[in-house]
């Protein structure tokens, strides 16, 4: 082992600049004055535009700085036109007095830079542009933005494949990722080993972005390693082992940044000697950096061969979790991974090790950011307003409690722009020469041609033609780039982040039609693109006209007038979405919605709807495995937080009262434990069983529905062959025992009544319920009508909660208006319940969902696995009901906008080609599961 001295770095902010230079291998700035003079005079230099970016908050970085762009104007004869944007990291004034003209308007310039992704609706036919553009390994997400260009006959220059003749990248921002990445890798270590009951010097440590220069940051290293030097770090954890992954400028970066620490480099063969031995110095901190040959070996045991490798790499496999992954305390991860490639920890290696009590790493930083990649378990990318997460290896599942087991993640995928300045000081060094190139119209440059995705004449570029393939099959949906028309009928409460994820793309706008105007003009308020109009669905001449003029029509009115919705939408052949269940009314329309050419998609909410994308991914994946489903159980309920469930009934609504009630007289047909059960309507309240998902909820839960129904839905294959098929709905413990007897009591009959409409009181309306007349005893009348014996304490206690309810909704008071519009009790009884079982100001709503998977392996081994998602509202912001509703219906509907589901007919979410890209939209809206696997023996 050999001890480095520790990197000094400077304290003096005002010098970075320099310091940076010399730290960074920075390119030649351009060919000379006179060369340029002279090739301005061939041909007149062509017009530049600098986009003002626009993908997140924190996207400040610039792809030229005003520097560079004064010596386009001056030395090469350009013109500059730079979008304004008060968020850049370099103000408009700066280039403005470079020579730059300030302009929205980039339709002059001949080429177009910026540095993220242009969104498809804001590219400009006819230009070149140079980005990051993410397409060039075909990933799907981004084939329609290729496509678009293709059809808009763009020039696509990605920065990414700029490379010299021997393959390494020229202009890139790899560097500072390296920088960020463990910067703020120490950040979350701090916080990880206080978590861990140590405090700890890197708590001292900030996240990249609160420091003004790199130098500043690494001065707070430096002195963060002063301490370790001084204090030591506690010995109970064992040497401090960081391993850095891959060689190239992000592992460079995140080491330029851990020298500033007392360090000691150690050989990845010394790495669990290290671990074996007490030799080790807790004043300090271990380096390991491991290339391919350290954890690659061949299939056939051959050894390593970097060539055969690059040929063969289906005959390699790793032994990282054999060799090093066990006496690593932090991984910096910086490789370059494709799928071609073996993975470098995979989930059940990591399994493994995690069982065996050797997987010690406290944190990872992937920098690479490859998600599902040369890290199996890394399932997202992270931001840098939530950084961090958790993997326990054992349960194989994510969370957010850092003082829980696992170890943390950071896997933030935009890490450059936390550095703004100092990256894009270094990446428009690194780009204006080139840029000069394009400038004097040599797009035959060898860089910029190895670069090329695509030609001006909307073709792809020759190197690139493996793109055709994934372009074929993921690029559909660019083809519809002009302006989109969602009709959205029905104005309640999920429907916010439906019209919200709609409008985030600028050529969308979703009219809203509903027949509750005070209602509709509140969700439009503050929403440009989101016009209201009144409607009655019922009125079919005044639909028609609506649909006509709309590409998609998303329902959220009440399930019975969905058929009459779907009968205009095949009329005029427009698609549609809902969130309800498939009835036997809109199942009997199949065949007219296929001859028509249209897909009606349904159960796309919450339950049903995220439930069935859920259960159908682990159904999937268990039969490709070879596997068989042998019971499946499924819990769901929408609930007030605990805090909020202040109420006699534990309830508040987040959606339409009527039809949370509705779900709670449904008869339900169901097998659990090997019996098939058929519960009616009328006793459902009654089958009520305690349900311990967690111990921090006292729930309870009924059975929702037929759920045999989805045996053959889900292609589980015969009910004999599984020991329970049941879906149930969640409530807190005591709701199903009072709705009952307040059904009982007459509350839910839906028969008309015209005396509500004359005016009278809920005092009124109990009296002819109940009896007991005026002035008269209610609780003897309740008594009589529920059959209760007041003589039995169980009984009289309950009998007690049912009028300690009653009182608290002041159903007995004459100055309680029953509302006059209601056709029925049961109306009014929801009309009233809207009004009391509301939320209050900074309150928050809960979703509760909880799959139970009973597998039996090809070996004969059973397992159980859970699979949970609790989430929770946002006080002032979307409830939690609508989050999870409205947001699966969004993204339901951009999939057909898209064309990329293409299944005609009426369907539901039980395909790969539906379930698997509204999972990954919905895990980037931070709406993911935990999940647990059990074995049984």
């Amino acid at each position: 082992m050999t001890p480095l001295l520790r990197a000094t770095c400077s304290s003096s902010s005002s010098r970075h600049t320099t310091a940076l230079r010399h730290a960074l291998p920075l390119r030649c700035f351009s060919a000379s004055p006179i060369a340029q003079q002279h090739a301005t005079t061939a041909r007149k230099a062509l017009t530049v535009g600098v986009r003002a970016e626009g993908k997140n908050r924190w996207e400040r970085r610039v792809p030229i700085m005003p520097e560079h762009v004064e010596r386009l104007v001056k030395e090469s004869g350009a013109s500059v036109i730079v979008q304004p944007s008060t968020k850049r990291v370099v103000p408009d004034e700066k280039y403005q007095l470079a020579g730059a003209t300030i302009s929205k308007d980039l339709s002059k310039a001949d080429i177009i830079v910026g540095v993220k992704e242009v969104p498809i609706d804001q590219l400009i036919a006819d230009k070149t542009y140079m980005f990051f553009s993410h397409t060039h390994k075909g990933q799907k997400y981004n084939m329609p933005l290729l496509q678009s260009v293709l059809d808009k006959r763009i020039r696509l220059i990605d920065y990414e494949l700029m490379t010299n003749e021997h393959g390494r990248r020229l202009v890139q921002f790899s560097r500072f990722a390296g920088y960020a990445g463990m910067i703020d890798c120490m950040h979350g270590l701090g916080h990880r080993l206080l978590a861990l009951g140590y405090g700890n010097p890197f708590l001292a440590c900030g996240m990249s972005y609160m420091y003004r220069t790199l130098a500043d940051a690494r001065l707070d290293v430096t002195r963060t390693g002063q301490v370790i030097m001084d204090d030591g770090l506690p010995r109970s954890l064992g040497p401090l082992s960081f391993v850095f992954t891959g060689d190239g400028e992000v592992a460079r970066g995140a080491m330029h940044v851990f020298k500033c620490l007392p360090h000691e480099w150690v050989t990845p063969n010394e790495l669990r000697r290290l671990y074996e031995t007490d030799s080790w110095d807790n004043h300090k901190v271990y380096g390991c950096q491991v290339k391919p040959s350290d954890y690659l070996v061949r299939k056939d045991g051959w050894k390593y061969d970097m060539d055969d490798y690059r040929k063969h790499p289906d005959q390699y496999m790793s032994i990282f979790h054999e060799k090093i992954a066990p006496y690593a305390s932090v991984l910096v991860n910086g490789i370059f991974w494709d799928s071609h490639f073996p993975r470098l920890l995979t989930k059940a290696q990591a399994h493994q090790l995690a069982k065996e009590n050797r997987f010690r790493m406290l944190s990872i930083a992937d920098i690479s950011c490859d998600i599902g990649g040369s890290l199996e378990f890394m399932s997202h990318s992270t931001t840098i307003d939530d950084p961090f997460y958790m993997y326990d290896a054992v349960k194989q599942s994510n969370h957010d409690d850092m003082e829980a087991n696992g170890v943390q993640i950071m896997s933030i995928d935009n890490l450059p722009s936390e550095l703004p300045l100092e990256a894009s000081e270094y990446f428009s060094n690194a780009l204006f020469p080139h840029l000069n190139q394009l400038v004097a119209g040599n797009f035959d440059h060898p860089v910029l041609k190895r670069a090329t995705i695509a030609t001006h004449e909307g073709k792809l570029a020759p190197a690139r033609q493996r793109l055709a393939t994934a372009l074929a099959e993921h690029g559909q949906g660019a083809k519809v780039t002009a302006h989109q028309k969602v009709l959205l009928l029905g104005s309640g409460f999920v429907s916010a982040p439906l019209v919200d994820y709609m409008l985030r793309e600028s050529n969308r706008s979703v009219t809203i039609a509903s027949n509750l105007p005070a209602e509709a003009a509140a969700l439009s308020r503050g929403r440009a693109k989101a016009p209201v109009t009144g409607l009655n669905v019922s009125d079919k001449a005044a639909l028609a006209k609506l649909v006509k003029d709309h590409d998609v029509v998303v329902s959220f009115v009440p399930a019975t007038l969905h058929p009459i919705v779907a009968d205009v939408c095949i009329d005029q052949k427009k698609n549609m979405v809902t969130a309800s269940y498939i009835s036997p009314a809109m199942q009997a329309l199949d065949e007219k919605v296929k001859a028509a050419g249209i897909t009606v998609l349904n159960e796309v909410g919450l339950d049903p709807g995220i439930d069935h994308l859920t259960a159908m991914q682990l159904f999937d994946e268990v039969r490709e495995k070879g596997g068989k489903i042998t019971s499946f159980v499924s819990w769901c309920g929408g609930l007030p937080a605990p805090e909020a469930s202040n109420n006699p009934l534990g309830y508040k609504f987040s959606w339409s009262p009527k039809g949370v009630l509705l779900a709670g007289l449904n008869s339900a047909h169901f097998k659990h434990n090997g019996k098939i059960h058929q519960v009616p309507g009328n006793a459902l309240f009654e089958s009520a069983v305690p349900i311990d998902i967690n111990k921090g909820f006292a729930l309870e839960g009924i059975p929702n529905r037929d759920s045999l129904k989805y045996v053959d839905l889900y292609n589980l294959g015969d009910i004999s062959e599984l020991t329970s098929m049941f879906r149930g709905t969640l409530r807190y413990r005591g709701y199903c025992a009072l709705m009952a007897s307040l059904r009982n009591l007459g509350l839910m009959n839906d028969k008309p009544r015209t005396d509500i409409r004359s005016g009278v009181s809920w005092s009124d309306l109990m009296d002819s319920l109940v009896g007991g007349g005026k002035g008269q005893d209610k609780h003897k009348a309740i008594a009589a009508r529920l059959s209760l014996d007041t003589s039995n304490p169980h009984q009289a206690a309950h009998l007690a909660i049912v009028v300690d309810a009653l009182n608290w909704l002041e159903m007995f008071s004459d100055e309680t208006p029953v509302a006059r519009d209601s056709e029925s009790v049961f109306d009014a009884f929801c009309d009233h319940l809207q009004k009391r079982l509301v939320y209050a100001p900074g309150e928050r709503d809960m979703v509760a969902m909880h799959h139970e998977f009973g597998i039996r392996w090809r070996d004969g081994a059973n397992e159980k696995r859970t699979s949970t998602l609790f989430a929770y509202g946002e006080p002032g912001g979307y409830t939690a009901m609508a989050k999870t509703v409205g947001l699966p219906a969004a993204i339901g509907t951009e999939l057909l906008l898209s064309g990329n589901l293409k299944r005609k007919g009426v369907i539901a979410p039980m395909t790969k080609d539906v379930y698997k890209p509204m999972l990954a939209k919905l895990e980037a809206e931070n709406i993911r599961f935990v999940e647990e696997i059990h074995k049984i023996k």
